[in-house]
């Protein structure tokens, strides 16, 4: 009858009017859910930029570091690096020396720097330096002549630096020719903290190289 079509029509108004429609809230989940997507792909790909260019991981082989860094530890490094400072820990790029190996060094001179080796010490502008991160008693002397040619005392050059491994004597560093002075451009980043070992045992993350 009409006036139950009436009746029925209002009464579908009122619940439509005090009850969204199931089409309604549907809406506002899908969209809900394409909120969240944005979210997530926006925190996905912050975590991919600091992993690419701000933080890396490398991992120590060799005891050239010792007593510092041990062989088996994993590193956070920052790959983002403006100018080296003396005494950073920092990762260089296998190009530059000819084990063609990434390799971990303390950054002991920077560009300007006279270095000399006098009576088992380091001389850094004519002052000998502190180094309480050597082990007791470790002398630090320049390499044979059949590894090397520097005459001390030597002057960083323009744009590079001078480093060393803390372990003096099991160290291919700077005093090397094999090494010699590092170019700033060719250091990947500069070790910042050792990571849990028990988390990285077994790093999967496609951008970890291990270092010398």
């Amino acid at each position: 009858m009409p006036q139950d079509d009436t009746l029925r029509s209002m009464e579908l108004y009122r619940n439509e009017m005090t009850h969204p429609d199931g089409h309604a809230s549907g809406v506002r989940w899908v969209g809900s859910l394409f909120e969240m997507a944005e979210v997530l792909s926006s925190a996905v790909l912050c975590i991919a930029v600091l992993f690419t260019f701000v933080l890396r991981f490398a991992g120590v082989i060799g005891s050239s570091m010792t007593p510092t860094l041990k062989n088996g530890e994993w590193l956070a490094v920052t790959a983002i690096l403006q100018q080296p400072a003396r005494g950073d820990i920092v990762i260089i790029s296998p190009r530059t020396n000819a084990f063609h190996e990434p390799l971990v060094k303390r950054v002991i001179g920077v560009a300007g720097d006279e270095i000399d080796l006098a009576d088992g010490h380091v001389l850094r502008n004519g002052q000998s330096i502190d180094e309480p991160y050597l082990p007791e008693g470790m002398r630090t002397d320049p390499a044979s002549e059949v590894q090397s040619n520097l005459v001390y005392p030597v002057r960083v050059p323009p744009g590079h630096v001078f480093v060393m491994g803390d372990n003096r004597t099991g160290s291919s560093d700077s005093r090397v020719t094999a090494v010699g002075f590092i170019r700033v451009d060719d250091i990947l980043g500069r070790v910042s903290f050792r990571v849990n070992p028990f988390f990285v045992r077994r790093p999967s993350f496609e951008f970890t190289y291990r270092v010398n």
